[in-house]
C-alpha cells in the first residue's frame, strides 16, 4: 500500500476513535465547556455550558453558544434552541439575559430569573450568524456576504456539532424558537433539518412577533399606532395612501434610497410619536440616559413590576466586563467591544422580502407543531399582521379550528388570546407584552411556553 492512501487511512481511523469516545463519554468535551459560575452570580443547582464550535474550516467561521441544563431533571426535560432576530443580534445578550436566561444584570451582580426558560427546559442560546455576539469569522468578507440560506446552513453545522459534544442529548424531543427575524431564521433551519434527513427529533417551533412577509407584515403597523392615539388621523391616511410602512423600509434597507415623499410621510409619524416612545412597546416606558437622573425612583419602580427598562445597558456593561467574558469561555475576535446587535455584519437585506409563512406551512405538513405568538404592544411587527397570515395559511391548508379564538389566562388574569386550527397550527397573543415578549411579562411568556412545549392548549379558565 502506497504511503499517501495509508496515512488517509490512518487518520480515518483515528477520527472514528475520536468520535466514539466523545459519544461513549460525553463529559470529554462538555465539560471544557463547563461554565463555573459568572462574576456576581448566585448560587444554582443547574449546570451551564458554553464555548465556540466551528461550522466552517476555510474561512473559519466560529458559532458561540449559551447552553443551560433545566432547573431540575434535565434528562427528562426537552432541548430547546433560541434564536433571536435583527438580523444580527445576539441570542445570549439579547434571549439569555434580557428574557427569559436563568439571570439578569442589576449592578456589579446577576439576579436570578424567577421566570427562566430553563424551568421547563434545557435551552441553548446561539449567537448566530458569525459576527454577532462573541461568533466571529476569519475572513471578514463573510460578513458582507452573510444570507438565510448560509445562515440556515452554519446554524444546521453548529447543531450536528453540538450533538457530538452533548451526546446525551441526541434524542432528546427538540424544538427551535425565536422572534423577530427569527421568522426566518427558525422556519429555514427547521425546513432544512427536515429536508436534510438529519438525525434531530424536531418536535416543534415557535416564533414572536416574527417577520413572516414582508408587506403584511410592516403595513400593519400604521394602523396599529393609530389605534394606540400614537399619531393623527392625517399621518394615518398619508401612511396608506401615500407611502406604506413596507415601501418605507424597502427604500430604506432594501434599496438605500429613500425618496423625498416617503421621508416626509414617516418623519411626520415619528415627530408625533415621539422619539422617547418605545416602538417594540409603545406603553413602556424607556431607558434614559444618565442626565436625566431616573435612578432611584424609576428602579424602584421598574423593581416592583418586575420589568427593568434598561436591562440592555446593564448587560453590555456586563458582558464587556473581562472577567465575565473569562469565565464564558468568550473573546472578542474583529471587534473592541461587544455590542448586542452587530456592528460589522452587512446582512442581505433583500432577504427580508423572503416570505417564510409558506416554510410554516410545509412544517406543518411534515407533522412539526407550530406557533406563532404576538406581544401586543409591538408596534414593529403587530399582532394584527401575524394573526391575519396565520389564519390565512389555515384557510390554504384546510385546517379546521380545533380550538374557537378565546381568551387565555395566568394567575387569574385574561394573558392574551389564542387559536389553534388542526391541533398543529397555534397563534396567541401575549397581553401587555412587547416585540420581546418574555422581557415585559415574563410570566405569560413561561405558561405559554410550556403549554407549547406539553403540546397542551393555553390555560381557558382561572
Amino acid at each position: 500500500m502506497q504511503l499517501q492512501p495509508l496515512l488517509a487511512v490512518l487518520k480515518s481511523i483515528a477520527l472514528i476513535i475520536i468520535i466514539q469516545e466523545i459519544l461513549l463519554n460525553g463529559d470529554s468535551i462538555s465539560e471544557a465547556a463547563k461554565i463555573t459560575s459568572f462574576p456576581g452570580q448566585p448560587p444554582v443547582n443547574f449546570q451551564q455550558y458554553s464555548g465556540y464550535i466551528a461550522v466552517s474550516k476555510n474561512p473559519k467561521r466560529q458559532l458561540f453558544y449559551y447552553f443551560v441544563e433545566a432547573e431540575a431533571n434535565p434528562d427528562s426535560k426537552p432541548l430547546v434552541l433560541w434564536l433571536n432576530g435583527g438580523p444580527g443580534c445576539s441570542s445570549i445578550g439579547a434571549g439569555a439575559f434580557c428574557e427569559h436566561g436563568p439571570f439578569k444584570p442589576i449592578g456589579n451582580t446577576l439576579l436570578k430569573n424567577d421566570y427562566s426558560w430553563n424551568k421547563e427546559a434545557n435551552m441553548i442560546y446561539l449567537d448566530s450568524p458569525a459576527g454577532v455576539g462573541f461568533s466571529y469569522s476569519a475572513n471578514k468578507s463573510f460578513y458582507t456576504e452573510v444570507n438565510d440560506e448560509k445562515t440556515a446552513q452554519d446554524n444546521l453545522m453548529f447543531l450536528k456539532r453540538w450533538f457530538i459534544q452533548f451526546p446525551n442529548y441526541k434524542n432528546r424531543a427538540f424544538f427551535i424558537t425565536g422572534e423577530s427575524y427569527g421568522g426566518h431564521y427558525v422556519p429555514q433551519l427547521a425546513q432544512l433539518i427536515v429536508q436534510s434527513k438529519a438525525s434531530i427529533n424536531l418536535k416543534g417551533i415557535a416564533i414572536g412577533n416574527p417577520l413572516l412577509e414582508f408587506n403584511t407584515d410592516f403595513n400593519s403597523r400604521a394602523e396599529f399606532i393609530w389605534s394606540h392615539g400614537l399619531i393623527s388621523d392625517s399621518s394615518y391616511e398619508m401612511a396608506n395612501s401615500v407611502c406604506n410602512y413596507s415601501t418605507y423600509r424597502r427604500q430604506v434597507q432594501v434599496d438605500g434610497n429613500l425618496s423625498p415623499v416617503c421621508s416626509q410621510v414617516w418623519r411626520k409619524v415619528s415627530n408625533e410619536m415621539s422619539r422617547l416612545v418605545d416602538s417594540y412597546d409603545v406603553t413602556l416606558d424607556v431607558c434614559l440616559p444618565p442626565v436625566f437622573a431616573q435612578s432611584a425612583m424609576l428602579n424602584k419602580l421598574d423593581e416592583a413590576a418586575k420589568i427593568d427598562v434598561c436591562v440592555e445597558d446593564k448587560t453590555i456593561k456586563y458582558l464587556n466586563r473581562k472577567d465575565v467574558q473569562k469565565a464564558f469561555h468568550a473573546e472578542l475576535v474583529g471587534v473592541t467591544e461587544w455590542s448586542v446587535c452587530s456592528d460589522v455584519l452587512r446582512y442581505d437585506m433583500k432577504d427580508l422580502e423572503i416570505p417564510t409563512i409558506h416554510v410554516l406551512g410545509s412544517l406543518v405538513k411534515s407533522g412539526i407543531q407550530v406557533l406563532v405568538y404576538s406581544g401586543d404592544q409591538d408596534s414593529v411587527l403587530p399582532l394584527t399582521g401575524s394573526r391575519t397570515l396565520v389564519t390565512g395559511l389555515a384557510k390554504e391548508l384546510g385546517l379546521n379550528t380545533t380550538v374557537a379564538y378565546r381568551a387565555w389566562f395566568e394567575t387569574n388574569q385574561v394573558a392574551g388570546w389564542t387559536q389553534v386550527h388542526g391541533d398543529i397550527l397555534s397563534y396567541a397573543t401575549i397581553r401587555g407584552a412587547s416585540h420581546e415578549a418574555p422581557f415585559s411579562q415574563p410570566e405569560r411568556s413561561l405558561v405559554l411556553f410550556n403549554s407549547f412545549l406539553a403540546g397542551k392548549p393555553l390555560p381557558d379558565n382561572f
